[in-house]
């Protein structure tokens, strides 16, 4: 019982502390407010005003039922009206006056800029949706085609049609698939086939004589005639080949003369 006790002051403690802040906090936003007008202050404290009510939303019922009870215990303090004289019962009577006369400008305020922000939400709703029909004409579909909840269906047949379709989705998504890649792909492979046959049809003939030797010719092979295909002279050595090999002539002949 005594732990409970201690838990139940301690949170109470929390909670006044808590409350103190907000307050403290309320009364620096009225300061602001009342310093840089209504409308900045407005667009200033919405981020602040979202994520207090999420946190809000997280809450439990019991947990606000709480909260409420402490920030009425802190707001609502005890009338001490015992050994008041009748001037100060009148001062006491005046600034509880002035206390419901703020309490009911604050909410007229805040009622009149609720009435403002739904009116400005309707004007951003109404002028989405005029840019949402414009996008829709560019791109021919009907003018309120992008301003639903769902994206527009893709139409895949003419709506002047008036026979009921029989083909399937997948048939009808394949009739306007291709084109010109379509034709340049068969185009490609039949002249790939063309090629590859003129290819396989080639004479293959043997490779030519090299200095009076069939390459790849092994020991006790018969010689080939030269008669047959591929089996012709050596082709003649080029003009340049006749000359490198005259100047290593001249370079073997003047070493053996030194």
């Amino acid at each position: 019982a005594e732990k409970k006790a201690k838990e139940a002051e301690e949170k109470k403690k929390r909670m006044e502390e808590a409350e103190t802040k907000r307050q403290a906090m309320l009364e620096a936003q009225k300061a602001k407010q009342k310093e840089a007008g209504a409308k900045k202050a407005s667009t200033a404290g919405s981020a602040a005003g979202v994520t207090d009510a999420r946190k809000e939303m997280s809450k439990t019922k019991e947990q606000l039922n709480e909260e409420m009870k402490m920030a009425l215990s802190i707001k609502i303090k005890p009338l001490e009206l015992e050994g008041l004289d009748s001037d100060e019962l009148k001062k006491k009577a005046e600034e509880l006056f002035n206390m419901i006369v703020q309490l009911e400008t604050d909410k007229y305020d805040y009622e009149q800029r609720k009435v403002t922000q739904d009116y400005e939400l309707k004007e951003l709703k109404e002028r989405q949706k005029v840019q949402l029909r414009q996008k829709a004409l560019k791109k021919g579909l009907d003018p309120e085609a992008l301003t639903g909840k769902h994206p527009p269906k893709i139409r895949m047949y003419s709506k002047y049609e008036r026979r009921t379709d029989t083909r399937t989705y997948e048939d009808r998504k394949k009739l306007y698939e291709g084109g010109w890649e379509v034709i340049r792909a068969e185009a490609l492979e039949a002249m790939w086939k063309e090629k590859y046959d003129e290819w396989t049809k080639r004479p293959k003939a043997r490779l030519p004589k090299w200095f009076g030797e069939r390459p790849g010719k092994k020991a006790g092979d018969p010689e080939t005639p030269e008669d047959e295909e591929g089996g012709e002279a050596p082709p003649p050595m080029e003009e340049e080949e006749e000359e490198e090999e005259e100047e290593e002539e001249e370079e073997e002949e003047e070493e053996e003369e030194e």
